[in-house]
């Protein structure tokens, strides 16, 4: 990757930092345009509120170019699990309807779809990890004709498993099941197919690199039909700026999920990280992060440690999730590694390294030294 996107982000002077699947580093660019936006408020107060909602357009636009979505399919909420609550909630549920998920989801994919479980007396249908994988053939024959939701991460946080969207909206399809896919883990640092996704949701301060508090969340047209909003507000309608019209439309698209005002300075950040991953190419950062994680694998032989990650070209993806073969904790490890400012991180009884566009080799030849 090029050093001058490397340059843009200051952690890299002092951390080898591979975490971005938790939280990824800031460009100063994005903290400048931040620190702007607040200082526009503290000069001049409402004055300049168009170029808030001109920015935050621009940032739905850039989004949906890079999903290959239309605009007014993106809506803005909080976060991941608002945008997978506000999904889960919409649904007309009726009694013996199922849903199907993977048994090792993060809980922003589970607590939604548990709180139907407990509310509806919906059953869950849990498909297990087969060592680092998800068996697809055994995934999808869990989904009947009683599946009213397919819900599961693009990649999965324990393990970086990336799913095949494709093979599994086709299946829901069929079954005429909602795919529903938290992309959190894969949107900034992989391509994805989105053809058969019915709605998705995710969030901005991993892969793209942006403030936290920008939830994302997507819906096409056929979940639209299938899905209400049923947390609304002011800017639910069209023509919101009439404020005195108490009889206006919902909107017939994603907009009708935004109920009003968000942190629109954490937008003017989004949108720069947004236009430094589209400069550099989702495909360019992708080509990268593989031949990153390519070489740590490969760095690894010898050393005491499993690889749990799948490496398969259509299962892999920029997160490898590492096993002790002596049994040594990972937390210890992560502990061990964090005194010589290497960071990554302990999830589910592994050590996952995560490497983003600003990582080169020589980070990953740090970390080999550097594990114990």
């Amino acid at each position: 990757m090029n050093e001058n996107v490397r340059h843009l982000f200051p952690i890299t002077k002092d951390f080898v930092y591979l975490n971005s699947a938790a939280v990824a580093p800031l460009p100063w660019t994005t903290v400048k345009e931040v620190n702007s936006a607040l200082q526009d408020v503290m000069y001049n107060g409402s004055t300049h509120f168009m170029n808030w909602l001109a920015n935050k357009r621009r940032a739905r636009e850039i989004i949906a170019e890079l999903l290959k979505v239309r605009p007014e399919q993106i809506a803005f909420m909080r976060n991941t699990s608002d945008g997978l609550s506000a999904l889960a909630n919409g649904i007309s549920w009726q009694n013996g309807d199922n849903i199907v998920s993977f048994e090792r989801e993060f809980p922003s994919n589970f607590y939604p779809w548990r709180r139907i479980r407990d509310e509806f007396g919906i059953e869950i249908r849990l498909c297990p990890e087969r060592g680092g994988r998800i068996d697809l053939d055994e995934f999808i024959s869990l989904i009947n004709e009683k599946t009213r939701a397919v819900a599961i991460s693009a990649v999965q946080y324990g393990s970086g498993y990336s799913a095949d969207l494709r093979r599994i909206g086709e299946a829901a399809r069929q079954h005429g099941a909602l795919f529903i896919v938290d992309f959190i883990q894969a949107f900034g640092a992989k391509t994805f197919d989105m053809e058969f996704v019915d709605a998705a949701a995710g969030s901005s301060h991993k892969w793209l690199c942006a403030p936290e508090g920008c939830g994302i969340m997507y819906l096409s047209d056929r979940a639209r039909e299938m899905i209400k909003p049923t947390l609304v507000g002011w800017t639910s309608v069209e023509g919101w700026e009439q404020f005195s019209n108490s009889d206006s439309h919902w909107y017939n698209n994603a907009l009708a999920w935004e109920t009003g005002t968000g942190a629109n300075a954490l937008y003017y950040g989004l949108t720069n990280s947004l236009e430094l991953l589209r400069s550099v190419g989702i495909e360019n950062i992708e080509s990268h992060l593989t031949l990153l994680t390519d070489h740590l694998c490969d760095s690894l032989q010898g050393k005491n440690y499993e690889i749990v990650s799948s490496r398969a070209p259509e299962e892999r993806s920029q997160i490898v999730c590492l096993s002790h073969r002596g049994g040594m904790n990972p937390n210890e490890i992560y502990h061990k590694l964090e005194e010589k400012k290497i960071v990554v991180s302990a999830r589910e009884g592994r050590l996952r390294i995560a490497p983003h566009l600003f990582n080169n080799l020589e980070d990953i030849d740090r970390l080999v030294e550097a594990l114990p």
